[in-house]
């Protein structure tokens, strides 16, 4: 049996929906798994046991039509019995439709469910603490009637070479594992999810004062001039505190120092769902233009917390949609002060 999972979109998609080739391993021990993915998230499953192989979908196929029927070619002749289109959008419906599998799974889009033979309409409410992206990832497996208990969890796997090279490079940066060491998602992956600068530099002086914690920051290469504004608005015993001359030169030496740290705490995004993936506890600040109910997964109060403008002032929403929420996010950001939720991180921080 050969089955196909498709999930092109960014890090935390990638690995939330790798809870569907996990699942997929435990019901058909003997299937070969594949996952098409875009090739800058290949990091976070790597060394994942329930993937047996990594198809990568790069710009070249955006760009010329030639590579692009060359590589759906090459899906049809792979033979595909299962394809699970976890996307839904029209890159990977197209994957879909020239696959020639016999089971075609993806989530009920108007116009488009004639592409699937099982098109799965989408939870709007989440039934359980792992919340809605993964409810929905693995609602795309009911089709195949699976007789196991399904596993929620997203899982990151670290060798032991990379656990003992986060170590070394933490030791080498002179910081002691015996004390709290805090990853900082300290950027968002833009302005939109992004907490503004100067209320970010508040948030990092309480937690110092508080805890005498290190910090790291985690950030893209390209932010870090952004990074550096930020340190330059922290107090000076602040800074004393943040090494943000130790940047991981990887998404897998990210995740082996992430693995040291006491928690992961920051802007919601990729860098969050790893550190969940990773066992570690997380603090994450949502954008308020982002659906926490979606993504606040295993949140119970004290291992998982995260704050959300919606719940402190509820009357600034009504009943606009995302996309409209996104467009006022810098508006909406400025009114999300740190004083509306620090109770609740000096709580966590008691605990982690």
């Amino acid at each position: 049996m050969k089955i196909l999972v498709i999930q092109q979109k960014m890090i935390g998609d990638v690995l939330v929906s790798s809870v569907i080739c996990n699942n997929l391993r435990k019901a058909y021990p003997k299937a070969h798994i594949a996952y098409l993915i875009y090739p800058f998230t290949a990091p976070v499953v790597a060394n994942n046991p329930n993937i047996d192989e990594l198809i990568l979908f790069t710009d070249e196929f955006r760009q010329s039509k030639k590579a692009l029927f060359t590589f759906l070619n090459s899906i049809r002749k792979a033979r595909f019995d299962f394809v699970i289109d976890a996307y839904g959008k029209p890159e990977s419906q197209l994957v879909v439709a020239f696959s020639g599998a016999h089971t075609k799974i993806g989530f009920a889009k108007k116009f488009r469910n004639f592409l699937y033979t099982h098109a799965i309409p989408e939870l709007t409410t989440p039934k359980t603490n792992a919340g809605l992206a993964i409810e929905n990832r693995l609602n795309l497996l009911q089709p195949l009637q699976l007789t196991i208990p399904l596993d929620n969890e997203p899982k990151i796997f670290l060798s032991e070479d990379e656990i003992a090279q986060g170590k070394a490079i933490l030791a080498k940066h002179q910081l002691d594992l015996s004390q709290k060491i805090y990853m900082i998602g300290v950027l968002g992956s833009g302005t939109t999810k992004t907490y503004p600068f100067p209320y970010m530099a508040q948030v990092l002086d309480a937690i110092v004062a508080q805890t005498g914690a290190n910090l790291l920051f985690n950030y893209m290469p390209s932010q870090q001039t952004q990074a550096q504004a930020i340190f330059d608005l922290c107090q000076p015993t602040t800074q004393q505190h943040i090494h943000i001359d130790l940047v991981p030169g990887s998404i897998r030496e990210f995740l082996a120092i992430t693995h040291h740290c006491s928690a992961l705490i920051g802007n919601e995004g990729g860098a969050v769902n790893m550190a969940k993936a990773l066992g570690k506890a997380t603090f994450t600040i949502f954008s308020p233009w982002i659906i926490k109910a979606a993504w606040n997964f295993f949140e119970d109060g004290k291992k998982h917390v995260s704050v959300h403008l919606q719940e402190v002032k509820p009357d600034l929403y009504g009943d606009k949609n995302a996309k409209e929420m996104k467009n006022e996010a810098l508006n909406l950001y400025a009114q999300f002060t740190p004083d509306l939720w620090m109770p609740v991180l000096n709580n966590y921080l008691k605990i982690n």
